[in-house]
């Protein structure tokens, strides 16, 4: 097993020649670059004329010379007949099983097809590839690399877990872990690229890695008779994924709908396209990490603007959902982007009423399966909310005898899956309650009037991110200290690296008091906290500013509903 931790304080080195370069996008050569500039490794029969009269990749020719299948059987990955999902949606779906690929994921085939291309083109042997990566495409270049006996670096920060550069190893690259964050386990990728004569081979920003991808809608065509399919469900992250099979499909089916799935806080298409300019995006929400990219590369950008139809936004419950969905048709677990595509492909259905989608035929692409074990107890917990099978209400009734049984009887006969209050002295009481339903918009209507009916106060609180993620893990009473007049209360998200939270505290003035404290381990790159502060008068402005330069993303949540019934005095 080959792992090195490199420091950061290296100097940057010269540049040496390289034998054969993939230039970079951020080049700072003013006039644009011609593709055939840019691509220099590509052959000249590799490029075609537009009707524009540009020169641009022949991406159907590529994909349909594409060199995937020496490494993925002829028949392609299975298209799974999705029973139980086609019957709850009222649809004819299929799941494309890129999850079955041997590194349990779709980006083996973009890697392979640059790799084993540059091999082939190239009239001098490879001295050997980079790529930084701590995900699925770390695993894709890894594997292509042993394949083709073609040695392999690939970066990684220094806090990602063992359990993702242990695989990689396995796989015969060597890894270097460096850096913080993912910016600077990049430029360090930069760097040993340029100083050991390695080429860099990009995770979706290149024609022959977007031809990779785009030998899925190759096979699906084979698989499915393309005059009965409707729709295609892709996750979107950096957009190679789509942008291949979106080119391919237009250019044989143009019929068929190339339809988009994003979160709505991963949403760099979506953006785009409303914006119709490349778009980059502040932060990203990091649960479904396969797909947390900040901005799509120019040449997905222009394929995927020309041929996307539209993107569909989903939230985290609806991903844990879909999770639990596929588990049930497949017993395979997907992880959080691989089960994007579903998601997408529910919330799609719901959104079309109009569209009788019984005699329909949607393929959501599941596009990988290296799932954190640590998250199932998250996804399970979430999935319920997903499935629009759980209702949370927060219900004052007066505090007296018999009005429990009176809240209960309104519940009743369905299951409670939460119920807290804790006795404080007032006249009324505060109580968190969950229960399952069926029809959740019919029930839920239902059980509120009827609980306000019994003149019980009710606030629907199904959607509130602080009851979901910490506050239903923290009733047990308001705090008692006359201090807390002057609480604030903030959801921080932290990186699950060393330090972190160390680090934070550390950057606290010693007269700003911690009052509240709740942290629970999601099986994820960043950590869920909610803190509560008092804070003596006349140092609001310092704690603003300590919070503009902690470097953490939150939230105030002293405003919301669930902390002022159930955790401020």
């Amino acid at each position: 097993m080959s792992i090195t931790r490199l420091s950061s304080a290296k100097l940057l080195l010269s540049s040496t020649s390289r034998k054969l370069q993939v230039l970079r996008l951020n080049s700072t050569t003013t006039k644009p670059l011609t593709p055939r500039q840019k691509w220099p490794e590509l052959l000249d029969s590799d490029f075609i004329v537009n009707s524009q009269g540009e020169k641009q990749p022949d991406y159907v020719k590529l994909i349909l010379t594409s060199r995937v299948y020496d490494v993925v059987d002829e028949a392609g990955t299975p298209l799974t007949n999705a029973i139980n999902l086609s019957h709850r949606c009222g649809a004819n779906i299929y799941l494309k099983r890129e999850d079955l690929l041997p590194v349990f994921s779709f980006k083996l085939r973009g890697a392979y097809n640059m790799i084993a291309h540059l091999h082939s083109n190239s009239p001098q042997p490879i001295s050997g590839v980079i790529a930084c990566s701590a995900g699925n495409h770390a695993q894709g270049v890894a594997f292509s690399s042993s394949k083709l006996n073609i040695p392999a670096t690939i970066v990684m920060p220094t806090p990602t877990p063992s359990i993702k550069y242990t695989n990689v190893s396995r796989l015969g690259a060597q890894v270097v872990l460096y850096g913080d964050d993912f910016d600077s386990a990049k430029q360090e990728c930069e760097r040993l690229s340029t100083e050991q004569n390695l080429i860099n081979i990009p995770p979706f920003n290149h024609p022959y890695v977007i031809a990779g991808q785009g030998t899925i809608a190759l096979e699906i065509a084979r698989q499915l008779r393309l005059d009965k399919l409707n729709a295609i469900f892709v996750p979107v992250g950096g957009g190679g994924l789509i942008a291949g099979v979106a080119v391919y499909l237009k250019h044989i089916a143009p019929h068929v709908k190339i339809i988009g799935v994003e979160t709505y806080d991963a949403d760099a298409l979506n953006q785009s396209l409303k914006n119709s300019r490349s778009v980059t995006l502040e932060k990203v929400g990091l649960f479904a990490d396969g797909t947390a990219v900040k901005v799509l590369g120019d040449e997905t950008w222009r394929l995927a603007k020309e041929y996307v139809d539209e993107v569909v936004l989903v939230n985290t419950d609806e991903l844990c959902a879909a999770i639990k969905d596929i588990f049930e048709d497949t017993r395979s677990i997907v992880e959080p982007s691989g089960a994007l595509s579903v998601a997408g492909l529910k919330k799609y259905i719901e959104e079309h009423p109009e569209i009788d989608h019984r005699d329909k035929t949607y393929v959501p692409v599941l596009s990988g399966a290296n799932m954190n074990f640590d998250r199932l107890r998250f996804v399970s917990e979430r999935a319920v909310l997903g499935e629009g099978k759980e209702v949370s209400l927060a219900v004052t009734i007066p505090e007296k005898p018999g009005e429990f049984a009176r809240l209960q009887k309104v519940i009743n006969p369905r299951a409670i899956t939460e119920f807290s209050y804790r006795y404080n002295g007032e006249e009324n009481a505060d109580i968190f309650v969950s229960f399952n339903v069926v029809d959740k918009k019919k029930e839920k209507t239902s059980v509120i009037a009827a609980m306000e009916n019994c003149g019980f106060e009710v606030v629907d609180i199904s959607e509130n991110e602080l009851a979901k993620s910490h506050g239903r893990y923290l009733v047990g009473g308001k705090s008692q200290s006359t201090k807390s007049s002057n609480e604030k209360i903030y959801q921080f998200e932290f990186p699950e690296k060393p330090n972190a939270l160390f680090n934070f505290l550390q950057a606290l003035r010693s007269d700003w008091n911690i009052s509240l404290f709740n942290y629970r381990n999601h099986g994820h790159d960043v950590g869920k906290i909610l803190c509560a502060f008092t804070l003596p008068e006349g140092s609001e402005e310092d704690f603003q500013e300590f919070l503009k330069n902690v470097g953490y993303t939150f939230v105030d949540e002293s405003d919301n509903i669930f902390y002022k019934k159930f955790l401020r005095s």
